[in-house]
């Protein structure tokens, strides 16, 4: 869980890229949910930049598609949500073998390489791409609880982006205290980020998952729908009221590749001139989204 140093700057302040932060960033009492669908090994991989991030292996050879997203409402910088779109990874010179990347999980590097991540408000993009090289970007976004279902939907410059719907697990019975690893790519650097969460969960596996998919036409998401996916999820997972810390430790590395980059990504210039704005763009209005089923 959280590294003891973390305890002993509890209750100071902090104050990066003009945002003001009281230590730790934290955020707490937030509705999550989480989902995991299998989809083409190779097609993953090639959809991760560099030489050092590797798409996990499951054991029957396919890859991982994660969905998460998160409704902040306590947090260092408002209420937010956050849309995250990422592939099952490991972290190292050569891919980990199915099985005993999930066994030895801290040595092989095991996260999730984050492909897209939308979020509400203009503050979150500024801190998380800023400081953590997130690739955050302000979207519109939706994040719904029914006693049968928790959705969320994703659109962007009036277009339908992404749609995750989970039949809601009956009860949040599981304990979990878990730390993740983010992989990202930004000033063509790879960056990894840690979080810690604390949360009932209630979860459901195999055969008890059940979920569906909306995959729509914007670019940020309309290439997905070439990973082979498979429409069923593989787990489920909704926490009411989950409690999370954001280390503020980061590591990045050089990328490198087998011949010269042709381009930069997107650098520094992103966000050099965005502001604390913590106001939220419209929730999404696009209601034929059935077609778009996987």
């Amino acid at each position: 869980m959280p590294p003891l140093r973390i305890k002993h700057y509890t209750g100071r302040y902090a104050l990066v890229d003009n945002i003001p932060y009281q230590m730790p960033i934290y955020a707490k009492d937030s509705p999550a949910l989480m989902a995991g669908f299998s989809c083409d090994l190779k097609k993953a991989n090639d959809l991760l930049p560099g030489n050092e991030v590797h798409a996990l292996k499951l054991p029957n050879g396919r890859a991982v598609l994660l969905i998460t997203v998160i409704n902040y409402l306590q947090t260092s910088i408002g209420k937010y949500i956050e849309y995250s779109i990422a592939i099952g990874c490991t972290h190292g010179r050569k891919p980990a073998p199915a099985l005993l990347n999930v066994m030895f999980m801290k040595a092989y590097g095991v996260g999730q390489y984050i492909l897209d991540l939308p979020v509400s408000s203009e503050v979150s993009v500024k801190g998380g791409k800023g400081i953590w090289g997130m690739p955050k970007h302000q979207a519109n976004l939706d994040f719904k609880i029914s006693d049968s279902v928790v959705s969320a939907q994703y659109e962007k410059d009036g277009q339908f982006a992404f749609r995750i719907e989970i039949d809601r697990p009956k009860s949040p019975s599981l304990g979990l205290k878990v730390g993740t690893t983010n992989y990202c790519r930004y000033r063509n650097m790879l960056m990894a980020s840690y979080i810690y969460f604390q949360s009932k969960a209630g979860v459901n596996l195999f055969g008890k998952a059940s979920g569906r998919l909306f995959i729509g036409d914007h670019p940020n998401t309309s290439y997905l729908r070439n990973l082979d996916i498979n429409p069923d999820p593989f787990f489920t997972m909704f926490m009411p009221r989950a409690n999370g810390i954001l280390d503020d430790h980061f590591q990045c590395w050089f990328m490198t590749y087998d011949a010269p980059p042709p381009a930069m990504p997107e650098g520094f210039e992103s966000v050099f001139n965005l502001g604390r704005n913590e106001a939220w763009l419209p929730a999404p209005a696009f209601t034929d989204y059935a077609k778009y089923r996987l």
